[in-house]
């Protein structure tokens, strides 16, 4: 019952801060009238028939469907990590990093519906649509995950085929292997897509602010740890969290992605500002906190 009634507050506190961005926004950059002609790509699994050009495939062995500006540029996969290691705040004053990320999930995609975008949460194999019906599926699919989530949810999205000129928002700790990370972003970027990482820390992740003997106990099986003390190994422990970061913000670069970092305890709404204008420039390398 829990879960039921924190979902539809939650799409109504992602309303109010899109309202709070989108004054200071404009609809995503785009050439021409979005109907117009863009260019012929290769046909991918998942593409319907009715959109190959005979005449352009039959000038070569390959088969081509016609795609406008409007289809390169306005689908929008959302996706958020729902592993235990996201459900999880230093302070009861702080949301779980989980909480925060959907609250950003769902406002981005106010703001995207609102621009005219198509959306939808990646995995689900739904395809991307606007308006506001899409925006309220996408709340029951987050609640009834929600409900469901087990201690071996996974901390990477599934692979799916998406089409080229797409992008994919990803929410995330990312603190999985820097190898595991990067082998997923290089699926998606081959396929011509273009993606945002987005990794929201609780801040007790980024300071480790404890002091004197702390009992660690992980949440993904991880068992536990004594520190006798853990103001000796802070600043090792910053050091890490700092390679982890620079290894992300190398792996967005060299696909061409984007990095945002966010905490918990600050407001959304820079973050979601952030994000929208990476969207609009897709070619742009950027680390943004």
């Amino acid at each position: 019952m829990a879960a039921a009634a924190t979902l539809p507050a939650l799409l109504v506190a992602a309303d109010r801060v899109a309202l709070t961005v989108i004054q200071g926004v404009h609809g995503r950059r785009r050439v021409g009238q979005g109907d117009s002609f863009w260019q012929f790509r290769r046909y991918q699994p998942g593409d319907a028939t009715a959109r190959i050009d005979w005449r352009q495939s039959a000038k070569s062995r390959a088969v081509f469907v016609r795609e406008t500006e409007w289809e390169a540029a306005a689908s929008v996969w959302l996706w958020r990590d729902a592993s235990p290691s996201m459900r999880w705040a230093s302070r009861d004053e702080f949301p779980h990093k989980a909480e925060r990320a959907e609250l950003a999930l769902l406002a981005l995609g106010g703001l995207l519906v609102n621009g005219g975008e198509r959306i939808a949460q990646l995995g689900t194999g739904e395809r991307p649509v606007t308006g506001r019906a899409v925006l309220r599926r996408l709340a029951a699919t987050l609640q009834i995950e929600r409900r469901h989530e087990q201690t071996d949810s996974p901390s990477l999205p599934r692979r799916m085929a998406l089409p080229a000129y797409g992008h994919v928002v990803w929410f995330s700790d990312f603190l999985a292997p820097l190898d595991e990370i990067e082998n997923m972003v290089r699926y998606y970027a081959g396929m011509g897509v273009f993606g945002h990482l987005v990794q929201v820390l609780d801040p007790a992740e980024e300071e480790l602010p404890f002091a004197g003997h702390v009992r660690f106990a992980g949440l993904e099986n991880e068992g536990t740890h004594l520190i006798r003390k853990v103001e000796a190994v802070r600043a090792a422990y910053i050091q890490r969290l700092a390679a982890q970061r620079e290894g992300l913000a190398r792996i967005a670069q060299s696909s061409g992605w984007t990095l945002h970092q966010h905490r918990t305890d600050h407001a959304p709404q820079t973050l979601l500002l952030s994000l929208y204008l990476a969207l609009a420039q897709p070619r742009r390398n950027a680390v943004a906190r």
